[in-house]
């Protein structure tokens, strides 16, 4: 890669959501940035639907609702607890939502990537897809001033490289930027897509035109581990899929693929999904870990964003919205120093940090650091006992079968109190609120 003998404003390392939105605003911005992407192109690695909020990618590009590859708009949002035969659930549906512009969309992230990428170029900036990141390139300070790929040629220099490499991190544990993936702060999920008429779609979930349905689920339906499931609805398919945290996984016995088998057959779902034809299936890694997971960010010319950092809310299983404003403000922060002729030390980048401190993005995840060693030091609990307690308390409560409601009631609270014991439901209380705060 000889012809690169000047260097870069920025190298970004990736093209996932966190990627495009940094090189799109340092080059909107006028700064010479380099895109590098191991994939064929941006989202050919992503075949799954995905949520995209609104809010997120409005601050970088206004305007995208004229152009980008949108599926449906969601107007209602359902969680249920499950058990191996029923669900219990809560959903909140709004024609609000059917709003001018709407608040959140399901899309296909292989399109959606790849719709923001062109905008990437379109901005300025260089995009060299198929090759990979070997290794950061550092000066005799050990600053970072470039990379090196799988390309044959000289290193590519830069005053900044920003990873928005994903969950992995591999070029910046090769470069020893941060420790190896821990097992149990990060989640494998399996996703399948079943394609229906849209027709199909809209009758069964209640829709009409381009509005959507996002589903969430938790319970037995993990087989006792630390995870989820998800349906939500596209154009003409259906995304599909569970995923659970790898620590788990490694302690049964029980394959991903037969999670999302036996999800898929639940009485809940089955019939939601039949007459699809499934088309594609993929597995990725999600980043769990949440406030305490979360590696060191920056350093003397470089910078983390996106899954990378391990920026996702698993309690509102949002992600896209935390990848594309790390990505957002680590370029704002760049943009910033280069204007003012400043070097791009630890120091200075620190400065990306503070403006996090300030965001959503780590006053949400700080208010839920907690969470994620909850549920999996009790996920019998959570995954597996209270779902069922609920189930029966349900079917009690719902079937008319000559019994007195106080006979009933009574009955409810004896089966949580032989199951769970009065201590250990207020036990589990207090660590919920303490967990919360």
């Amino acid at each position: 890669m000889g012809e690169f003998n000047k260097p870069f404003d920025a190298i970004v390392v990736g093209a996932g959501p966190s990627g495009n939105a940094a090189a799109y605003t340092m080059a909107k911005e006028g700064l010479n940035v380099l895109q590098i992407e191991r994939g064929e192109y941006a989202g050919s690695k992503n075949v799954q639907g995905a949520i995209l909020y609104a809010d997120a990618l409005e601050k970088i590009i206004p305007e995208f609702r004229d152009e980008a590859p949108l599926e449906r708009h969601v107007i209602e949002q359902r969680m249920w607890t499950m058990d191996d035969r029923s669900h219990t659930g809560m959903h909140y549906r709004s024609d609000d939502f059917n709003e001018e512009k709407p608040n959140r969309y399901t899309i296909l992230r292989a399109q959606f990537d790849k719709w923001f990428s062109s905008k990437v170029k379109e901005a300025g900036a260089l995009v060299l897809y198929e090759t990979t990141v070997t290794e950061l390139v550092r000066d005799l300070s050990g600053k970072v001033i470039g990379v090196r790929t799988d390309r044959q040629g000289s290193p590519i220099m830069a005053n900044v490289v920003v990873l928005a490499e994903g969950v992995n991190g591999l070029v910046g544990q090769r470069s020893g930027l941060r420790d190896e993936l821990a097992p149990d702060t990060v989640a494998l999920a399996v996703k399948e897509m079943h394609f229906l008429p849209r027709e199909t779609i809209e009758a069964r979930f209640n829709l009409s035109g381009n509005e959507g349905v996002v589903i969430e689920a938790m319970g037995t339906i993990t087989k006792g581990m630390t995870g989820t499931g998800f349906l939500y609805t596209n154009e003409e398919s259906i995304s599909v899929g569970i995923g659970c945290i790898v620590s788990d996984f490694a302690e049964t016995d029980v394959t991903p693929n037969e999670l999302l088998e036996a999800f898929k057959n639940h009485p809940s779902i089955k019939p939601l999904l039949a007459d699809s034809e499934c088309k594609e299936y993929a597995a990725h890694l999600i980043p769990e870990g949440g406030y305490k997971a979360i590696p060191q960010l920056t350093g003397a010319g470089w910078i983390v964003v996106g899954d990378a950092g391990q920026f996702v809310n698993a309690v509102h299983r949002e992600g896209s919205n935390l990848a594309m404003t790390t990505g957002r403000v680590a370029a704002e922060t760049v943009v910033s120093l280069t204007r003012k002729r400043e070097e791009m030390t630890a120091a200075n980048l620190a400065a990306y940090q503070k403006r996090l401190a300030q965001s959503f993005v780590m006053k949400d995840l700080k208010k839920y650091k907690g969470i994620p060693e909850l549920l999996h030091k009790n996920k019998g609990n959570f995954f597996g006992t209270y779902p069922k307690l609920l189930s029966q308390a349900m079917q009690t409560w719902f079937r008319v079968d000559g019994i007195d409601k106080v006979s009933k009631e009574k009955a409810i609270f004896r089966n949580f109190r032989e199951t769970r014991t009065l201590w250990g439901m207020m036990g589990d209380a207090f660590r919920v609120v303490r967990a919360w705060r």
